[in-house]
């Protein structure tokens, strides 16, 4: 059943209930005080008939006195004839002792003489009658005289105006059906009949019309056979009014109960059909307000409370886009590029807008558990004194952001007033979260790398559990994109380097080569190779086993790395083969670095562990051969196969020496750039940088050239331009370079 019918029979339930209640008390209460009323009526109207004929019971025995008196038959004759006469009777009857009439007045009825002391007479009562004794003086018994009054119909409607009721005359020989008179109309004696069938004595019965009975008689006092009745007090339409009147209260309870349930369910009808209108996702649905009653204040807080939801799902729909994007910038940063400081701006600037923050900072602990800021936003003026944002250092284990590093833990909350520890920026609320690399300690617990931290969230007093949730997906980000770095660059170094001496391999020999020589050639400078190969090393090989030459190699390395400049380049070409590039030096120069590197083998041999396991010294030396680009070739591939043609003649030559590449003839005259290299160049003909003593340097730089990378003095020169006749050993200087392996002093 729907609300409204609920209401509507809750409503007729109230308003019927208590209307058919009241009529059927109504009826009931009239009902019980007409049939008091009546009963009440037909008693006073039986006391009224005891009473009428209780007299003429007396008024007859007076007269058959007066009869009886007379000592001779004519006297009782007078006087019974003044009886009539006088009204006093109807008739008088002398009988003697046998019976006989004696004397009888004319006119009176011949039977149906109803003795008012005596026995009920057979047939209809004709006439009511009072007998008594006649004696003589001696009281000898000499007959009865009886005097009569006439029961006729006159007699009962005189009966009837006494009482005021309907009095009926049975004739009970043949029944309690069979009138002998009666008052009553024609309409209603079978019914008034019926009903006095089924009473005796006292009792009040009533009709189907509504009239009540009652039997009167034959009793002592009261001999005749009569039935009273009387119509009820109570109108004959009022049944029919009161259910007139209740079905007419049914009607318009039911019309009110309807516009009364259909205003109060009409607004939650459109209550719930903006309901559900919201809840297929249309928050433009609105309730009317037609009252100010509950139900339209309710209405009003459902519009109030779909509008804000309106905002809310507008606001949110707002930030998931824009952290959708900020995601998507997140995405192709992470799969585009591996500078790890390009991809930490990108989350910290994210983990902001994506929370609301004011300022942040992203930290990473180095290797002296320290975290240092790599990026920040938003802290201007917020550092200590004399701190730039991305020159925050908090040793881990102080402070908010060191004791979340410490404890990998985040926290989030609020700083009181002065009590921000030292070295960290100011703030009134904070949220930091560490972000940890793959590998458990000894706990179980993966190792922090670093906090990402935002400071004084904008329309809030604190960050909440939602934010602290958010930080933590940018701190996994950002944890991911510091271990993808790290292993990119790791792949990248093993990718690039050899795994025994750590010094550059062959693939980045090829591409380093292309890179200095078109390096040197925009600039004009020179870059001079070296190809190293150990003498006699199968020797090694064969003598001391593998292992040994393993070390043999790896020291080589080690010294060659002390030899050269942190700009310059090692590389293993293969086996016990390997190259270094000299960028911006002349063959003079590589001649010095060649000497070096070969006194460095030849003068200390390598300890190793011998097929014995007792440790063994060797004596190592090395073949040098060198080429200069572009005195010797002018590509990459020439001038490294003109040094490996120098080193096959240093070979040729005895071993343990260099030899320089052949100068090649020009086609092309080339310019040189001039550095004045000494006061005067020895005479090996080897070439070098600078021009002859008699000339001077031409301005730097020439015409036609590109200043983008002009010549700077670098510490350890060889040649260095701008160092005029300082020969300093080491090698030369060189603009910007590819990563280079540590010197491994």
């Amino acid at each position: 059943m729907t609300l409204r019918g609920r209401l509507t029979a809750a409503f007729l339930t109230v308003v019927l209930g208590p209307v058919l209640l009241g009529a059927v008390f109504v009826g009931t209460t009239l009902s019980t005080v007409d049939r008091s009323r009546s009963t009440e009526r037909l008693g006073l109207a039986a006391s009224a008939v005891r009473t009428s004929i209780d007299a003429l019971c007396q008024q007859l025995r007076a007269a058959a006195d007066a009869v009886a008196l007379r000592p001779d038959p004519a006297g009782r004759a007078g006087a019974a004839g003044q009886v009539v006469s006088r009204g006093l009777a109807a008739a008088v009857l002398v009988t003697d002792v046998s019976g006989g009439i004696t004397y009888a007045t004319p006119g009176g009825p011949a039977t149906g003489w109803q003795d008012c002391a005596g026995a009920r007479t057979e047939g209809p009562v004709q006439a009511l009658s009072a007998r008594v004794d006649l004696r003589d003086q001696a009281g000898t018994p000499l007959g009865t005289v009886a005097v009569a009054e006439v029961v006729d119909p006159a007699f009962v409607a005189r009966l009837a105006a006494a009482t005021g009721v309907a009095v009926t005359l049975l004739d009970d020989t043949a029944g309690p059906g069979r009138i002998t008179h009666t008052t009553e109309a024609r309409q209603v004696r079978e019914e008034v009949l019926a009903a006095a069938g089924t009473v005796d004595g006292d009792r009040v019965t009533a009709t189907p019309d509504g009239r009540y009975v009652r039997r009167l008689g034959p009793a002592p006092g009261q001999p005749l056979p009569l039935v009273l009745s009387v119509a009820g007090e109570r109108p004959s339409g009022l049944p029919a009014g009161l259910a007139g009147a209740v079905l007419l209260a049914a009607a318009l309870a039911v019309l009110a109960a309807w516009r009364l349930a259909r205003v109060t369910t009409r607004p939650l009808v459109e209550l719930a059909g903006a309901v559900d209108r919201v809840a297929r996702g249309d928050l433009t649905a609105r309730v009317p307000v037609r009252s100010r009653d509950e139900i339209g204040r309710l209405a009003a807080a459902f519009n109030r409370m779909i509008r804000e939801t309106a905002g809310y799902v507008t606001a949110l729909t707002s930030s998931r886009d824009q952290l959708r994007g900020h995601l998507g910038v997140l995405g192709d940063t992470l799969a585009s590029t591996h500078d790890l400081q390009r991809i930490l701006r990108v989350i910290l600037h994210s983990a902001i807008a994506a929370t609301g923050a004011r300022a942040g900072a992203v930290l990473l602990l180095d290797g002296t558990g320290v975290l240092v800021g790599r990026c920040a936003e938003g802290l201007a003026g917020r550092c200590p004194a004399g701190t730039e944002p991305e020159e925050l250092r908090v040793p881990v284990g102080v402070g908010v952001v060191g004791g979340v590093a410490a404890t990998g833990e985040p926290q989030r909350g609020r700083v009181a007033p002065g009590t921000m520890p030292t070295g960290e920026p100011w703030c009134e609320t904070y949220v930091a979260v560490p972000f940890t690399a793959p590998g458990g300690d000894a706990a179980g617990r993966d190792p922090a790398v670093g906090v990402l931290v935002l400071y004084d969230r904008l329309g809030a007093d604190e960050f909440d559990d939602d934010d602290l949730a958010t930080l933590r997906t940018f701190a996994g980000h950002a944890a991911v994109a510091v271990e993808n770095v790290r292993v990119h660059e790791e792949a990248q170094r093993l990718s690039l380097t050899d795994p025994l001496t750590g010094l550059w391999n062959y693939r980045y020999l090829r591409e380093s080569l292309r890179r200095e020589v078109e390096r040197a050639s925009r600039f004009g400078r020179m870059l001079s190779i070296l190809v190293l190969d150990l003498d006699r090393f199968k020797i090694v090989n064969d003598s001391y086993g593998h292992a040994a030459g393993d070390a043999v190699l790896a020291e080589f390395a080690r010294r060659v790395r002390g030899e050269i400049r942190e700009v310059d380049l090692a590389f293993r070409q293969g086996g016990e083969e390997f190259v270094v590039l000299l960028p911006e030096t002349d063959a003079r120069g590589a001649a010095t670095v060649a000497e070096r590197l070969g006194a460095a083998v030849r003068d200390t041999p390598v300890v190793v562990v011998g097929h014995a396991g007792t440790p063994t010294t060797i004596s190592v030396s090395v073949s040098i051969g060198i080429a200069v680009y572009p005195d010797h070739a002018n590509t990459g591939t020439e001038v490294l196969d003109a040094a490996d043609e120098a080193l096959y003649a240093a070979k040729g030559a005895g071993r343990d020496g260099y030899r320089v590449a052949t100068a090649r003839t020009r086609s092309v005259p080339t310019e040189e750039i001039a550095v004045p290299a000494g006061a005067a160049s020895p005479d090996d003909d080897l070439p070098r940088a600078g021009p002859p003593p008699d000339r001077p340097p031409p301005d730097w730089p020439p015409a036609g050239r590109s200043a983008d990378h002009p010549p700077t003095e670098r510490p350890g020169g060889r040649h260095a331009v701008g160092a005029p006749g300082v020969t300093q050993p080491g090698g030369a200087s060189s603009g910007p370079h590819p990563p280079r392996q540590s010197r491994g002093r």
